[in-house]
């Protein structure tokens, strides 16, 4: 296990660090994102406004309007968005002004990254093939439409559904992604991966294609939220970073540690030694300044113990997807699976008598 010395944290949703095989550092990379249902307890539409809390507490056009106004504070600070039938209604009532703005953070600060970008993220199970491609094709055509190919999604994210089909990363590989995240998988899977370290992997999807079926993979490892006990959103209770020694609760030293020791865990099972936490889970960052206000903390204190004066002042503007390069270029075995999983109701009915 490395030494805490050996732990790096940015505040990116990825950083360009050279490493090297024997590097022994653990390069955490911060990706701040939420998970929009489009469509769950809810209809569409009351999510995005945030009416009838009462069902459930979620209004996306408050996470968009803080995220934006929170990018603007600070270079280093950065976004991943998913779902487009969200950003869309939220696009269209945005001024000039504002749209301009957002062009900026996408293109050229490269801070608000669009991630998979389908108009939503689609069930694996009980979904067509047609209807997936022009959910995928309208979301799509939305990002280019309106920001260009350089904007153009390079991750498929897909952190929520109940099981996962070869069939979705063909889609994804033929789509152009470089890479496929998810976070539902079974027990007995995730267990055996989490052993093997094998919970990286390139994805032969398609024996028919071959290689243009291929598609790197990653499991997530604490599903898609961050690490138990550094959740700050409005919604958590997890302590803030309190960072003042003449005030009471100062605490940086105790959050430090426990950040690293998680770090410390998740490398434990992964090959590559850079890792992802996801910052941020189900129709977080309504009020988008909490959590920024804590991860700036976070990384500054963290990075400051780790004494690495490479890191000290770092600054970058690249996105997700450079996180792919960083860990499929790498000296590191990934091994190779033409299919994995079931999908469907043998998947949720084995999780749910588990989880009873």
């Amino acid at each position: 296990m490395a030494s805490l010395a050996a732990v790096c944290l940015l505040l990116l949703a990825v950083a360009t660090v050279a490493v090297t095989a024997s590097d022994d550092k653990i390069y955490v990379h911060i990706v701040p994102h939420t998970h929009d249902d489009v469509g769950w307890l809810k209809t569409v539409d009351e999510y995005f406004y945030g009416a009838n809390n009462s069902i459930q507490h979620a209004g996306v056009q408050y996470i968009l309007d803080t995220v934006v106004d929170e990018l603007q504070k600070n270079p280093n600070r950065t976004f991943i968005y998913v779902e487009m039938a969200f950003f869309v209604r939220w696009w269209n009532e945005q001024t000039d002004e504002t749209k301009q703005i957002v062009r900026k953070l996408v293109t050229e600060t490269r801070q608000l990254e669009f991630i998979n970008a389908g108009w939503c993220m689609n069930d694996e199970a009980a979904t067509d093939y047609n209807a997936i491609i022009d959910q995928m094709s309208i979301g799509l055509r939305f990002v280019e439409e309106n920001f260009g190919p350089s904007a153009r999604p390079r991750v498929g994210w897909h952190i929520d559904p109940f099981g996962h089909s070869s069939q979705m990363a063909s889609i994804h590989s033929q789509l152009g992604m470089d890479g496929f995240f998810f976070a539902r998988i079974d027990y007995d899977d995730k267990n055996q991966r989490l052993s093997d370290k094998t919970m990286e992997m390139v994805w032969q999807s398609s024996q028919s294609l071959g290689a243009a079926g291929d598609i790197f993979t990653g499991v997530l490892y604490y599903f898609y939220g961050p690490p138990p006990g550094f959740c700050f959103d409005v919604r958590c209770s997890d302590q803030p970073i309190q960072d003042d020694p003449k005030l009471f609760g100062y605490n940086v030293d105790g959050r430090v540690a426990s950040f690293v020791k998680a770090a410390q865990e998740q490398a434990a099972h992964y090959a590559s030694n850079h890792i992802m936490f996801t910052m941020g889970s189900d129709f977080n960052y309504e009020n988008a300044l909490e959590w920024y206000k804590n991860l700036d903390k976070l990384v500054h204190y963290v990075n400051k113990k780790m004494d690495d004066p490479r890191l000290e002042g770092y600054n970058a503007d690249e996105r997700a997807a450079q996180f792919l390069f960083l860990i499929r270029e790498q000296a590191v075995f990934y091994p190779s699976k033409h299919i994995m999983l079931t999908m469907g109701s043998d998947f949720n009915y084995e999780n749910a008598r588990r989880e009873l």
